[in-house]
């Protein structure tokens, strides 16, 4: 870590009661910083802001968090940052009291920028809960998330994780499309997973090129029955998936002209 600021103040601590420790009660998003940017960084204070709603927490001032971004940025031209809202300190117990102020983290990492590798993924035994309630929100608590990184194999750059039901939802990083000739689909996130800035990205520049994404309840045969597919995030931007381990399957479309679109605006402000 090269930075980090706590409620604004430099530091890498926070109380033993804070609630984002104690039940992942929180939000966070996880920027690129490249050119000495932060990318895309409307659509993530968008994502942030709903979120509060959703969860019933305060959102910060925007105008507070660019501030205190770029002092953490400073002279970085390549960087991660990373953006962490709890909902502040309380006792033992769920109860929220009233006057809790939330905890604001804010921290920037080193990183070796976007890569454009294609990828091969296997499929995670994994499995997401189903939680209307929490789907679609980057909340702090990633637990499956960890199992299911815990169990990728060294040859392998992604998993893609299944819900209880057994339907495909997501990587454990990045969202997941899929292309069937000219035709991109991509998981409903209505149950469970994570509604990924770059994801949305995708989808946007798709209806601004009249070619839209149809969000559907995908099956792991699906994929197999693919043209392409294609993983994406803020971080990783857009990459294309060569192999799936364990199955005779090969890409034969490694391109999309949706994706060669969008991938040239996810490391932009």
């Amino acid at each position: 870590m090269i930075a980090s600021l706590v409620n604004g103040i430099p530091g890498d601590q926070v109380s033993i009661l804070d609630r984002g420790l104690q039940f992942g009660d929180g939000l966070f998003e996880t920027l690129a910083v490249v050119n000495n940017q932060s990318c895309l960084w409307d659509a993530h204070m968008a994502r942030l802001a709903a979120g509060c709603s959703r969860l019933g927490m305060r959102m910060p001032d925007v105008n507070l968090l660019a501030e205190e971004s770029r002092s953490l940025i400073g002279d970085h031209q390549q960087a991660v940052l990373k953006i962490i809202l709890t909902r502040g300190c309380s006792t033992r117990g769920y109860a929220v009291p009233a006057d809790t102020p939330e905890t604001r983290i804010l921290s920037l990492f080193s990183w070796d920028g976007p890569t454009s590798q294609t990828l091969k993924i296997n499929i995670a035994s994994t499995r997401l809960g189903l939680n209307p309630q929490l789907a679609g929100l980057k909340h702090l608590n990633r637990l499956e998330q960890v199992m299911a990184r815990r169990e990728l194999p060294s040859d392998c750059q992604e998993s893609i994780l299944l819900d209880a039901q057994g339907r495909v939802v997501e990587g454990i990083a990045a969202n997941l499309f899929l292309q069937q000739e000219d035709q991109l689909k991509t998981p409903l996130l209505d149950a469970c997973g994570v509604a990924g800035v770059a994801r949305q990205l995708i989808m946007n520049t798709a209806r601004a090129m009249n070619m839209p994404v149809e969000e559907m309840r995908l099956q792991p045969q699906d994929l197999l029955q693919a043209d392409g597919l294609y993983l994406s995030s803020s971080l990783m931007g857009i990459c294309s998936v060569s192999a799936i381990q364990g199955q005779n399957w090969q890409a034969s479309r490694l391109s999309h002209p949706v994706m060669e679109a969008a991938s040239k605006r996810i490391f932009q402000p």
